[in-house]
This record gives structure tokens, sequence and C-alpha cells, in this order.
């Protein structure tokens, strides 16, 4: 049995009201960023040119430590 990962662009991850996404980590786009940059958050992998993405596992994992409160 073939295993795949879920992967998340960053606006299913910090929402879209534009596109009647909710949020599941309620931040902005540039606290997002330095959160990565801090390591506090996941890096993105590259799936080509322009097309950024992250692994829904590691989003999941945020969630359930609360990582992402108090930002």
């Amino acid at each position: 049995m073939e295993s795949r990962s879920k992967f998340y662009r960053l606006y299913q991850i910090i929402g879209d009201a534009s596109r009647g996404v909710p949020p599941i980590i309620p931040i902005s786009r540039s606290s997002w960023y330095d959160g990565i940059r801090e390591g506090k958050y996941p890096k993105q992998v590259k799936l080509g040119p322009g097309t950024a993405v992250w692994r829904a596992e590691d989003i999941h994992k945020l969630v359930e430590e609360g990582i992402h409160e108090g930002m």
C-alpha cells in the first residue's frame, strides 16, 4: 500500500476570507513567515517554481501542541 502525504497551501493554513477558507492557525502571513525564520513553524516544501506547501502532519502537530497560541 502506497503512503501519500497530504499538503496544505499557505492560504489553507492561515485562512483566506476572499476564498471562504477558515484558518487552521489564525495568524497573519508575516507572523507565519517570522515563525518559520525563528524555527517555531515548519519550513515549506517546494513542489516547483512558485509552489510551496506544508506537510499536513506538521500543521496538525502544531495545533495539537498549541505552539501557535500566544502569537
